[in-house]
């Protein structure tokens, strides 16, 4: 067993949430949770990874046939869904607040008022 797929989902965790720390434009803050976000799909298909496993398709796959894990590689997917629809609603709050205030430095929005 290699630990080298966790500890690359680990830096690549720290990477982005260092860059989601010191932000100072919210379509960086975007890419940084999209990268932190990378890192789970790292995690996940390192956990159900099995070392000489086949695709787990099993139509005409004889029985006792080494395959790897199928409910990990849908997570990952649900995973890729998600991430991609909360980067989405993201940055259209970041387009909207744009347009609000005039800017996209969290520092320099003034209070917003609904």
């Amino acid at each position: 067993m290699s630990f080298l797929p966790y500890a690359i989902a680990a830096w690549i965790c720290l990477v982005g949430l260092y860059g989601i720390v010191t932000s100072r434009n919210l379509i960086h803050l975007a890419v940084c949770l999209t990268v932190t976000q990378s890192s789970t799909y790292l995690l996940l298909l390192s956990i159900g990874y099995v070392r000489g496993g086949g695709p787990p398709i099993f139509a005409g796959v004889a029985l006792g046939t080494t395959a790897v894990d199928p409910v990990v590689q849908a997570l990952t997917l649900t995973d890729i869904v998600v991430s991609v629809t909360v980067i989405a609603l993201i940055l259209a709050l970041a387009l909207d607040v744009h347009h609000t205030s005039g800017t996209i430095d969290p520092d320099e929005m003034g209070e917003l008022s609904g």
